[in-house]
């Protein structure tokens, strides 16, 4: 691999006009193709095999379109002045439902002059509107268009907004200033990296053509596949974060190999045969680690996972072959510019190997202190309350938080996440007033915590009944799950009861992956460790590996916990509180994390973690080939990457801290995940707990079985900047000390 790369890296050098045309032209391709034509995206939150999709189904087969998925449109109307049954603002009411009724792909409009329409204080009214023959994409236009069509009502002094009945996969995400932030923050922390203007410029176009190109061939692929809406921004995320990453681990060896002297197409040859090599197996251990989403049983996040991935394949190919086109182009003038009164990148590294070999010193008293500080930051994780996440938590002033805060109001607050109870029938019933359809009614009344029940509707065939069950319950209440469960226990005679709704949606979903994560987390661990097992020939260094990434996603969890479900500056991060909320301030409250973030984020971070360990041990395993000390290998390797890693995670927890300020609290919740987890990992773990154990295990760092040795390809990732060959064996070393 590494004559490979270095042969690839040469060639791209030598030809960088044709390459950087290349990539300018494919990624201005892709993304103005995604542009003209932006593909469709779903709303499909499905889950095969679970019973809410089985409710889903049974929807659709004889109860009209309006029960059909995202077939249903609710506005509510307010009249905070007096009740709406006053004249004046009953006709304005009824001008307005007059006025829906003509809209396109309406086929019924209920006014909220009905038993159950309208709120105990005659002042809250809902009008159901019932769709056909549109587009399921679409709901989200054409509520608006309902919306604005309501306007009579708004005319006559009554407020009207449009419920949210949208599910997780449909959640509009809109662009906003944090990929600007990000950027701006990355470029200022590579300028006192590198220390001039040209070379901090390098990684910042390499990982903007990256991005766009993943996202063009995003956008082409949507048109193939189901793609929910945050696509986009979790791969923009990731792919922002690698792409500078990969990039400037490139171009820092490019610079100290020109300050040798080395010639420049040459130092970008032994850049890529070296450093590429990393490049290269740190993101296929990101890869792999997405792409085991694909075993967690639900289609949302095996999309979004093999997505991001598309993200980090592209940052890979760019750094490979974009850098060093630009390299070769720029020659000696990637240094031009430089910033008054800052050293650069040549600086720094005598500092992290004084840290290495003060570490290498006191090992076990590093290891200790670690381990402490490390297990304080992941303790909170065990409180981490997961669950769905309503519209209750939305932002304040937005329609579907005003929404949501009407409806509970007037309606109590299960309303907002009513279940659609369908039953099976073994038998054929004539009508609603069946025996065996009213002891399904009474059954469904009865469970504890269903605060009011609709009238049954049947099918066209008799043998379905069709339910709406209110909980007494928020969606976001954990609760409300355990009323989904009671309600699915309901047994009758010649009866099958199944429930669904976004709330039993969600339900399902948490039990679908609370069964499939153990798998995804073993796959996940055991063939990250593989390939670093082909990378360095050393089952300790690749088991140590993974379980060094473990601990750092321990502290990114009780992190999430502390802000979320401890509640320890909520509001710092833009959430507002739930209006009926008895905090003593906005800032401070509770709320829980879905319940596939945890895993989502799991992938990512244990890929991108594994980034910089590939990083580090890859200059241990360089300088150790050259003189056989494994102490003295441990502080060279931190005093090359030592400064380089801290930077690029600088740049990571720059780019994910900007998305903290996303109005989605998925994306929010993902800022503050990573950032934290990647400024521990290049911190505590990477600065002490994994120098301090590799100096314990000595050479059995590198130890490898006869008889594996033999079996495993020789890949050689850390490669061999002065050949084109395989790295040298290492010399053996005269004894040492224990602990030296």
């Amino acid at each position: 691999m590494t004559r490979l790369l270095g042969r690839l890296g040469g060639w791209c050098a030598r030809h960088g006009w044709i390459v950087l045309v290349t990539w300018v032209l494919a990624a201005a391709a892709l993304m103005g193709s995604n542009l003209a034509f932006p593909s469709p995206t779903s709303s499909d939150a499905s889950i095969p095999g679970t019973d809410a999709q089985r409710a889903h189904d049974l929807m659709k087969t004889g109860f009209g379109s309006g029960y059909q998925a995202g077939g249903t449109v609710q506005l509510l109307v307010y009249s905070a002045d007096g009740p709406l049954l006053a004249d004046t603002r009953k006709k304005a009411v009824e001008d307005a439902v007059d006025r829906l009724r003509t809209m396109p792909h309406v086929a019924e409009v209920e006014t909220p002059f009905r038993r159950g329409g309208i709120s105990s204080n005659l002042q809250i009214g809902l009008i159901g509107v019932r769709l056909e023959g549109h587009d399921p994409d679409a709901v989200g236009r054409i509520t608006q268009d309902l919306s604005e069509a309501a306007d009579p009502a708004r005319e006559a002094g009554l407020e009207v907004v449009p419920a949210d009945s949208s599910n997780p996969a449909s959640k509009e995400i809109k662009t906003g200033p944090s990929e600007v932030v990000g950027v701006i923050c990355a470029l200022v922390v590579l300028v006192f990296a590198f220390g001039t203007l040209v070379a901090a410029t390098v990684p910042i176009f390499v990982a903007l053509v990256s991005v766009a190109s993943g996202l063009g061939l995003i956008g082409l692929l949507g048109w193939a596949v189901d793609m929910p809406k945050q696509a986009g921004i979790m791969a923009t995320m990731v792919g922002l974060g690698v792409g500078i990453d990969y990039a400037l681990f490139l171009l820092s060896r490019h610079r100290r190999l020109l300050a040798d002297g080395v010639p420049v197409v040459e130092s970008v040859r032994r850049t890529v045969a070296s450093s590429g090599g990393a490049v290269v197996f740190a993101g296929g251990t990101v890869i792999i680690a997405l792409s085991a989403l694909l075993l967690a049983g639900f289609p949302l996040l095996a999309t979004l996972g093999w997505v991001t991935g598309i993200s980090v394949v592209a940052a890979v190919l760019t750094s490979i072959t974009l850098v060093p086109a630009l390299l070769g182009l720029l020659g000696h003038r990637v240094n031009a510019l430089r910033v008054p009164f800052l050293r650069g990148s040549g600086s720094g590294g005598a500092g992290w190997a004084g840290l290495g070999a003060w570490v290498a010193r006191r090992p076990w008293r590093v290891l200790l202190a670690a381990v402490v500080v490390l297990g304080a930051l992941a303790a909170p994780a065990l409180a981490l309350k997961l669950g769905p996440i309503d519209e209750g938590y939305g932002a304040q002033g937005s329609e579907s938080r005003r929404a949501y805060e009407l409806m509970a109001t007037g309606f109590g607050p299960g309303s907002n996440g009513p279940l659609i109870v369908v039953a099976e029938l073994t038998e054929k019933v004539a009508d609603a007033d069946d025996p065996l359809v009213e002891d399904l009614t009474r059954e469904v009344k009865a469970v504890d915590g269903v605060a009011h029940v609709s009238d049954p509707k049947l099918n066209d065939s008799g043998r379905s009944v069709l339910l709406q069950a209110v909980p007494e319950y928020a969606p976001s209440d954990e609760r409300t799950a355990q009323v989904v469960r009671d309600v699915r226990a309901v047994a009758l005679p010649a009866v099958r009861v199944h429930v669904g709704g976004e709330v039993a949606g969600l339900t399902d979903a948490a039990d679908r992956l609370a069964e499939r994560t153990p798998l995804v987390i073993a796959v996940v661990v055991l063939l990250s460790a593989l390939l670093l097992l082909l990378a360095f020939r050393a089952p300790l260094v690749a088991v140590k590996a993974a379980v060094m990434n473990l601990v750092s996603l321990g502290a990114a969890f009780g992190a999430l916990a502390l802000v979320f479900s401890f509640g320890l500056g909520t509001g710092l991060v833009g959430m507002d509180p739930p209006v009926s909320s008895s905090y003593l301030t906005p800032l401070f409250f509770s709320v829980p994390v879905e319940s596939y973030v945890p895993l989502m984020l799991f992938a990512v971070l244990f890929g991108l973690s594994m980034d910089y360990e590939v990083f580090l041990l890859t200059a241990v395993r360089q300088s150790y080939l050259r003189h056989g000390c494994n102490a003295r290998a441990v502080a060279e390797g931190l005093g090359s990457t030592g400064r380089v890693i801290t930077s690029a995670a600088l740049i990571m927890v720059a780019v994910f801290t900007a998305f903290i300020a996303y109005p989605d609290s998925m994306v929010k919740t993902f800022g503050v995940g990573l950032a934290v987890a990647i400024a521990v990992d290049a911190t505590i773990i990477r600065g002490f707990l994994v120098p301090a154990t590799m100096v314990l295990l000595g050479r059995a760092n590198w130890w490898c079985p006869r008889w594996l040795d033999r079996i495993l390809p020789n890949l050689s990732v850390e490669g061999h900047e002065e050949e084109d060959g395989p790295a040298p064996e290492p010399r053996r070393p005269a004894p040492v000390k224990a602990g030296v």
